[in-house]
């Protein structure tokens, strides 16, 4: 894990070891310091010398100085070395975002992602932070002024040693019972961001509902599990404070107990007293700093392990050795194609699917709801791969191909519409970043979106909100059908795209597909039968099997379920008519 981590420190190796080199110096005039304090009480002041008092303390004043400005130029590249760490770790973990199949990200969940990238990086840059300055700055001034102790007086010296060795087993017991509980603690943090992020996806539904009271308490609750083991974490960690404090009183009390005897007995002078108090106190918050970092760095343990595992994520789907860079046509096969999300042939959400669609031809699929018509749709453009059999593209197996080769001959609208923040144009333009305005227009003439647009004030240069909440969900729908258009792909995939618009308007959509994209082979999933009874064969899916292929006339023969469909939406349709 460290050696993975470390490797992102990259361009920020020099300041990362600058830091600590700063600090060493830094530490050194600070031990010096004492040193200095003890010449002025025993041959300055006693002596009643007061040259030597000015000339020493103007060297102490020096120093004190070189150890500020080192101790400034420490922070300055501790700040460099750890933000510069922190922004590489969240750019591999985006790039490696960017490279998951559905089944990576249905995985981790989106919530849980977000947590990765935000706290958990805070965390790993924090501690990263401490341990260039704050773990070369304890122990290093912890063992000089342990040094300088025993110099000045041997059995003095042992008081700190005794210390040490306690606080290390108290630390030591607190850490480790702590650390599991850190672990835990991260995971409710996913819980919460999943209540946050559900409930600002979903508010319009929640008001329309009046669901606020329900969100509230669920996010009480969630909130709630973080906070108790938040609570039981810090009753751990919080013994820290009092077994240090009793260190350093119990450290004082002998320091001037035994120290009262030596000066009385003269095997210590009064400056050497002063100067192994001052050393107390150095040591003393070299622990307490060493007792910080080592819990900050048992949080951030947690939080690194979470990082490395998205960073250690291999994509489920990949290129094979010798990837095929060209999609021939819009030939579509399916043999023998069994598929599971879990991989659990025993769990089929499709089972033995046959199919052959021919290029450029229009094919509809009907079927109630979980029936799997999206999943069959999602193995085309290799957004999962199947579980057993194939799907051929062109006559080639899907998983032959370079990934993006292959998506990017398959333009699919997908049941959820979204739309990115920026204006219509940029939004269009992810189709086709080089598409000319006249493309747009083509593309939005086609998808029947250019009436709408150009009743905008700012027309294709209108700016579309998150999530497209400024738009109707027709107008959204017909935006991404435009976008997909404008990436002319060999096979356009509408996934129940055109369920927000009215008949007509879905009516002149697939009349523009039959004359601008006649050659494009079309799959259109709908749930009504006017959109697809004019496709060239109808699929019928029936939880995961094909329950009928055919045209519109040789399904209302030959098929119950069709026939049931088309019956009920005629006899709607009749009903609204009267």
């Amino acid at each position: 894990m460290i050696k993975k981590l470390s490797s992102y420190i990259a361009e920020y190796t020099k300041d990362s070891i600058l830091t600590p080199v700063f600090i060493a110096f830094e530490v050194v005039l600070e031990v010096i310091i004492p040193v200095l304090m003890a010449m002025i009480v025993d041959n300055g002041i006693e002596k009643g010398n007061m040259k030597y008092v000015t000339i020493v303390g103007i060297i102490m004043l020096i120093m004190a100085f070189f150890s500020l400005t080192l101790g400034a130029a420490a922070g300055r590249t501790g700040a460099k070395a750890s933000t510069g760490f922190g922004k590489n770790l969240r750019k591999a973990m985006f790039y490696n975002i960017q490279d998951f199949s559905f089944a990576n990200i249905d995985k981790y969940s989106t919530s849980g992602l977000i947590t990765r990238l935000t706290t958990d990086v805070t965390n790993v840059q924090n501690a990263y932070l401490m341990i260039i300055r704050t773990l070369v700055r304890a122990p290093f001034m912890l063992i000089s002024a342990m040094v300088m102790s025993f110099y000045i007086n041997f059995r003095m010296a042992l008081i700190f040693l005794g210390a040490i060795i306690f606080l290390s087993i108290a630390l030591y017991i607190i850490i480790s019972n702590a650390h599991p509980i850190f672990r835990s603690v991260f995971r409710k943090y996913d819980d919460l961001n999943a209540s946050v992020q559900e409930n600002l996806t979903g508010i319009r539904v929640v008001k329309a509902y009046v669901r606020e009271e329900h969100e509230i308490n669920k996010f009480h609750k969630a909130s709630k599990n973080l906070y108790d083991k938040f609570i039981k974490a810090e009753k751990l960690i919080i013994l820290n404070a009092p077994v240090m404090q009793f260190s350093m009183y119990t450290i004082l009390l002998l320091f001037s107990w035994f120290g009262a005897k030596f000066i009385i007995s003269n095997t210590m002078t009064t400056g050497e007293l002063m100067s192994l108090f001052a050393y107390a106190g150095n040591i003393l918050m070299s622990l307490m700093m060493l007792s910080m970092v080592l819990v900050m760095v048992t949080m951030a343990k947690s939080s690194a392990e979470r990082i490395v595992e998205v960073l250690e994520e291999e994509s489920t789907l990949k290129n094979g050795e010798n990837p095929i860079f060209e999609v021939k046509d819009g030939s579509i096969e399916f043999n023998n194609v069994n598929f599971s999300y879990s991989d659990d042939k025993e769990n089929l959400s499709l089972d033995n699917i046959n199919l052959k669609i021919k290029s450029g031809e229009t094919i509809g699929i009907i079927g109630g709801t979980g029936s799997a018509k999206s999943s069959l749709v999602q193995l085309i453009p290799r957004l999962y791969d199947v579980t057993t059999g194939s799907v051929k593209v062109g006559g080639i197996d899907v998983r032959e191909y370079d990934i993006e080769t292959l998506r990017n001959a398959v333009s699919m609208v997908l049941q959820k519409n979204v739309l990115f923040s920026g204006t219509i144009k940029e939004n269009l333009r992810w189709g086709n970043k080089e598409a000319s305005d006249e493309d747009l227009i083509k593309a939005c003439n086609a998808a029947q979106a250019s009436e709408f647009i150009e009743t905008l004030p700012d027309k294709y240069d209108t700016y579309i909100e998150q999530g497209g909440t400024n738009v109707s969900g027709g107008q959204k729908q017909r935006l991404t059908i435009a976008r997909a258009l404008l990436k002319n792909p060999k096979i356009l995939i509408l996934d129940d795209s055109t369920s927000a618009v009215d008949t007509k308007t879905d009516a002149l959509i697939r009349k523009a597909f039959k004359e601008s994209i006649p050659n494009v082979t079309k799959i259109i999933i709908a749930q009504r039968i006017s959109s697809v009874e004019e496709a060239d064969k109808i699929i019928v899916l029936d939880d995961g099997k094909i329950n009928g292929f055919g045209t519109h006339s040789e399904l209302l023969e030959s098929n119950e379920i069709y026939k049931d469909v088309y019956n009920g939406q005629m006899k709607g349709a009749g009903s609204d008519e009267v």
